[in-house]
């Protein structure tokens, strides 16, 4: 078999996508905080871009400041350096050098209690005012246990298995480890009886819990915590049942089976309704109480408001977290110097492209995100007027169609986006969702077929709550046909759980 090499040529046609259309595409998928960061990244790495301070000035406008003072004469007496002149009089030196060390010793360095730094025309610098009013970041919980653990009374070869130990505790503050195998894979030997030791008084650390294998332990735990440390606290509880229905009926209150531990125990249901209350505070996550806030603020990209003038929602754009650039006057000179170092001036031209394609794109960005808020408004108004049982089913060619764009364009306006509502901040990609058609004809989304099942329930009989083929007749009862498993399948979306565990038992 023989092989051999051949040129031939064809025509093809091929979708390539430049580097201006995929940053493009990239910007309008960020959500805010992320475009903020970008920005950031941007003005680090490209020297071209720079900040437009001024109000006047709007996002995107290539605008030339006048040129700064650099003479030594313009500068305050903070900013001069302090150079000691040996061939003259040294007492005005050493006079400046006595009052700046007066004014940092009387600095608070920007702590809490110092005063806001403000900028040249008086007004608060946002950057400084950003990093103060930032939450440090949270202790992890191995480090807050490790500090604990130095503080415990223990020999030394306990002290050391118990470091191995607490490495091995989840983020929800359980060891679900089993102790042979941390035996096994520990590279120093420890005996098993210093690791039962270990975790014994490692269940001792804060917060109450930390250290259990299961939930029952982890509950104990803290009802024990609560016995030796808080006798007022202790007072309030029913501890003996509280123990006896843990480690004896915790399925069976899983399973809301309240008549069936009633006989058991010999306690009326209201006592036993009671201890689960106090059971309630507890925490099944006390891990979570120790280390960095996971939650990520939400920061809505535009907010949609009522108009009374006009009797219509509208929307404004959040425009005004987002940090203005503008293209340096300085830079813009050094390019149309023809004398200059030719690698200098391309190194120049291909920032500056960089810089105006980076403009371009965040405004494009913020003029596709308000076109397809505008959209909303105008197919959701009952939801603005009404509640969330007036959603619409919203499909996401349906908004491409009306103006004129690619459906993708519309996922990555929507993806990660957040609007302030006069119902709340939601994300906006909530709007666009399939949906049914009711008995009168009228399109309703899913998410609106989900608020009227919550309120059937949150209206039922406590003592006699409604099944899943109950509540299907009470939605067609309401004009809406659906299966019991879609109904089932939203009801546990919901949280809601079965009719048997919604039982309220007098």
């Amino acid at each position: 078999m023989a092989m051999q090499l051949s040129q031939s040529m064809r025509t093809e046609m091929r979708q390539l996508l430049t580097p201006r259309m995929i940053q493009s595409m990239e910007i309008l998928q960020l959500p805010l905080m992320a475009l903020e960061q970008r920005i950031e990244q941007e003005l680090q790495a490209n020297p071209v871009l720079e900040l437009d301070e001024s109000d006047a000035q709007t996002a995107g406008e290539v605008h030339i400041p006048d040129e700064e003072p650099t003479r030594s004469e313009d500068r305050s007496e903070s900013e001069r350096p302090l150079v000691v002149n040996e061939d003259a009089p040294q007492a005005a030196d050493f006079e400046r050098l006595a009052r700046l060390g007066e004014y940092l010793e009387n600095e608070e360095f920007y702590t809490n209690s110092a005063p806001p730094r403000v900028a040249a025309d008086g007004e608060p610098d946002k950057k400084l005012e950003a990093l103060a009013n930032t939450a440090a970041r949270g202790e992890a919980l191995a480090e807050s246990l490790l500090k604990q653990w130095r503080f415990v009374e223990c020999s030394p070869q306990v002290r050391a298995a118990g470091r191995v130990l607490i490495n091995y505790i989840d983020p929800d503050g359980y060891f679900r480890a089993d102790l042979e195998r941390v035996q096994h894979d520990s590279k120093e030997p420890l005996a098993m009886a210093d690791l039962q030791e270990a975790l014994r008084l490692i269940q001792t650390l804060e917060p109450p819990g930390i250290g259990a294998r299961n939930l029952k332990e982890c509950l104990l735990l803290q009802l024990k915590a609560i016995e030796e440390d808080d006798p007022q606290r202790a007072a309030e509880h029913d501890l003996a049942l509280e123990r006896q229905l843990v480690q004896e009926h915790l399925k069976d209150l899983q399973m809301n089976r309240y008549p069936q531990i009633s006989r058991k125990l010999g306690r009326p249901i209201a006592d036993i309704q009671k201890a689960v209350r106090n059971l309630a505070r507890l925490n099944p996550h006390p891990g979570r109480l120790v280390g960095p806030d996971e939650a990520q603020p939400v920061t809505p990209d535009a907010i949609i408001y009522y108009d009374e003038e006009t009797g219509k929602y509208d929307v404004k754009m959040t425009s005004d977290r987002t940090p203005e650039l503008h293209i340096s006057n300085v830079y813009r000179k050094w390019l149309k110097d023809r004398k200059g170092d030719r690698k200098t001036r391309e190194f120049l031209a291909n920032n500056l492209r960089n810089a105006r394609w980076l403009i371009e794109s965040i405004q494009q960005r913020n003029n596709t995100i308000l076109r397809v808020i505008r959209a909303v408004i105008d197919a959701q108004r009952d939801f603005f007027d009404k509640g969330p049982e007036y959603l619409r089913p919203l499909p996401m060619i349906q908004v491409a169609d009306q103006l004129g764009i690619h459906v993708a364009t519309v996922s990555r306006a929507v993806s990660g986006k957040w609007v302030q509502t006069p119902r709340g901040i939601m994300p906006l990609r909530r709007f666009f969702s399939g949906g049914t058609t009711s008995a009168d004809g009228q399109d309703m989304s899913w998410d609106a077929v989900k608020e009227k099942l919550r309120t059937i329930v949150a209206n039922e009989d406590r003592q006699n709550p409604l099944n899943d083929d109950q509540i299907v007749e009470k939605l067609k009862e309401q004009g809406i046909d659906i299966a019991r498993r879609t109904v089932a399948k939203y009801r546990k979306i919901l949280n809601i759980p079965p009719a048997r565990q919604r039982v309220v038992y007098e």
